[in-house]
């Protein structure tokens, strides 16, 4: 077993699943962020900050907002509204196009990885952050 801490596994695995998207949808010229605001619409329709609070997880310092993603798409023609958002036809194609290589590349991830051992790590991960949520002072 590793020596190095769990910040460091956490980092290395995003970078490498943000690098995995950025090229599985390449040909696209999509990043990860144009999927995930494409998908959230696919599932409901939203505003901007809908969008932003759904995908705050994923955003930082560096990219504080979902808005350059989804004038990328409105762009393309794959989303309408102006305040509400949601994807026209094209939209909705693209996303089920580009779903099964989305599908693939999450299949590369877990890899080996047993559904349980997955809902393991997840539920790991759930509570150490419900712990720094707490606050220090917690019990």
């Amino acid at each position: 077993m590793s020596d190095l801490p769990i910040g460091y596994w956490l980092k290395h695995l995003d970078r490498l699943i943000e690098n995995d998207f950025d090229r599985t949808l390449a040909s696209e010229s999509l990043g990860r962020r144009h999927w995930q605001v494409l998908h959230s619409l696919y599932e409901e329709p939203g505003t901007l900050a809908d969008l932003d609070r759904r995908l705050a997880a994923f955003l930082d310092d560096s990219e504080v907002s979902t808005a350059p993603a989804v004038e990328d798409l409105r762009r393309r023609g794959w989303l309408e509204g102006l305040v509400a958002l949601d994807l026209t036809d094209a939209g909705r194609r693209a996303h089920d196009d580009l779903f099964g290589k989305v599908r693939a590349s999450r299949e590369r991830i877990s890899r080996g990885i047993s559904s349980e051992e997955y809902r393991a790590a997840v539920s790991v991960l759930e509570r150490m952050s419900a712990n720094l949520e707490a606050g220090p002072d917690a019990d």
